[in-house]
């Protein structure tokens, strides 16, 4: 790796990994960022939505499959307490918009990636494994909200764009359309995007051919030399384990058999976290 690129993901970073808090009506925008206020602003992004955590907080996520939202692992736990939620206290408002949703679904089953474990710190290890599968207790099929696809990760260098809800803008999406890939480490992602609380699990997008395909999953923000970053998980490897764990398949995990479990993921060179 060269050098400078070393010294953007891992001498500079200061990090946060988020789950919001619950918050009032979006009031700010940051830069960079485009809010979806209108029905013509959110065509084709209505996949995109806001998980709602037992009243104690939110993160974002996105539907992959007409009962499965993406998202990431850590939204699973709540920040305060660090026990998990129970399924039944989650739910996916997809396309959320001005206290309406184009689609209203209780989750059934949350798994998350199973070499991820909780802790109040975090890691590159941690984010390299960030995700998690919301199994929505029934699916959602609407001709106006389709799934998206998914796709390889990028390369450095490569820009991407963000769907996400956040702290202060709560009550609709925003976007980001253009974010460079600025290094990769293992599972790993530094993208050149400014994310805040909330942001958590909100889909990474490529655009090849006019077409959105999630390529990464929020994990956390940071700071490279004062200027605002985003870690994401990249899905290749980790999204198909976290696949054949929700089928009810039988993985190893650190020299035991792991079926169905649930788990979170570090940040080499003392680099510091916090969670969005």
């Amino acid at each position: 790796m060269p050098k400078t690129a070393r010294r953007l993901s891992l001498q500079a970073l200061c990090l946060l990994m988020m789950a919001a808090l619950p918050s009032g009506p979006a009031s700010a925008q940051d830069s960079g960022l485009r809010a979806l206020t209108t029905s013509d602003d959110t065509r084709g992004w209505e996949a995109v939505g806001r998980i709602d955590l037992g009243g104690r907080g939110f993160c974002t996520g996105a539907l992959i499959a007409p009962d499965q939202v993406l998202t990431a692992a850590h939204c699973l736990y709540d920040k305060t307490t660090g026990k998990r939620f129970e399924a039944a206290e989650m739910e996916f408002l997809a396309g959320w918009r001005q206290g309406r949703a184009a689609a209203y679904r209780k989750v059934r089953r949350a798994v998350a990636h199973p070499d991820y474990i909780y802790q109040s710190g975090a890691d590159l290890d941690r984010v390299g494994h960030d995700l998690a599968l919301l199994e929505l207790e029934q699916p959602i099929r609407l001709p106006s909200i389709q799934p998206f696809a998914t796709d390889l990760q990028p390369r450095r260098g490569d820009e991407v764009g963000v769907v996400s809800y956040a702290l202060d803008r709560a009550e609709a999406p925003s976007l980001q359309e253009f974010c460079k890939v600025l290094d990769r480490q293992g599972e790993v992602l530094v993208l050149g995007c400014e994310v805040d609380f909330g942001a958590s699990g909100a889909p990474i997008f490529s655009i090849r051919d006019g077409v959105a395909r999630i390529v990464s999953v929020v994990s956390a923000k940071a700071e490279v030399e004062g200027r605002p970053v985003a870690l994401g998980t990249a899905l290749a490897g980790p999204l198909t384990q976290l696949r054949a764990v929700m089928a009810g398949a039988v993985l190893p995990v650190s020299g035991q058999v792991f079926r169905r479990g649930a788990g979170e993921g570090a940040v080499s060179g003392g680099a510091k976290f916090v969670r969005p």
